[in-house]
């Protein structure tokens, strides 16, 4: 559950970085949002370390579910849009995904 844990931190930094940019380069804000930008995007890769997972890519493989939950929660609470239901099926589909390529090494005979 500790992976969780940190898939969620990871992304929040992760979204919380790639923002920043956007504000700056999609919204013309100042070129100053690249400071949080490059901080928040450092501490993503910081956090995303700390899986307990045998392999990065597999790490990575199962981030992305978890990214994509936090993704559509930072939609409804930061950019304060209304999820639709085919969101809340991908996220479900998503998580399921991600806990399958996450734990499944621990149920495979190698």
């Amino acid at each position: 559950m500790l992976n969780y844990l940190w898939f969620f931190l990871a992304a929040l930094f992760e979204i919380a970085g790639c923002f920043a940019f956007w504000m700056w380069l999609r919204q013309g804000k100042s070129a100053l949002w690249v400071i949080p930008a490059l901080l928040s995007l450092t501490l993503f890769a910081v956090l995303l370390t700390r899986v307990e997972a045998t392999y990065a890519g597999r790490a990575y493989a199962a981030y992305g579910g978890i990214y994509i939950v936090a993704s559509i929660g930072w939609l409804a609470v930061v950019e304060r849009i209304r999820p639709l239901g085919s969101d809340w099926l991908g996220v479900a589909l998503c998580v399921i995904g991600a806990s399958i390529i996450l734990f499944g090494p621990r149920f495979s005979a190698s």
